[in-house]
């Protein structure tokens, strides 16, 4: 975990899904995305990275807008009234976001 990027409250990092992933071809053959659960599996990453736990359970996620292959997202965790929050964007804009539970 990259101190400058964590705090008790929070922690933030930058991701790339490449272009070769395996799960892209077949979602959707000649206009691939990238699909939710591979979010979902970065947003499980930073919750290890920054609280060493497990993602024990998505208890909502919503997904507004797509990731393209290749395309950085930016990704928030947050701890507000003992929920764990998730917010992916590119730029300016929301991808997705949700409130997930950890678990050692």
């Amino acid at each position: 975990m990259d101190p400058a990027n964590a705090s008790d409250n929070g922690y933030r990092t930058v991701f790339r899904v490449p272009a070769e992933h395996p799960c892209l071809p077949g979602h959707f053959p000649g206009q691939p995305l990238v699909p939710g659960v591979v979010l979902l599996e970065q947003v499980a990453e930073a919750l290890r990275a920054w609280r060493h736990q497990r993602m024990a359970q998505v208890v909502e996620a919503k997904f507004m807008a797509p990731l393209y292959p290749g395309e950085q997202a930016d990704l928030v965790l947050g701890e507000n009234a003992g929920r764990i929050r998730f917010e992916i964007f590119r730029d300016s804009t929301v991808l997705a976001r949700g409130v997930i539970e950890g678990s050692v």
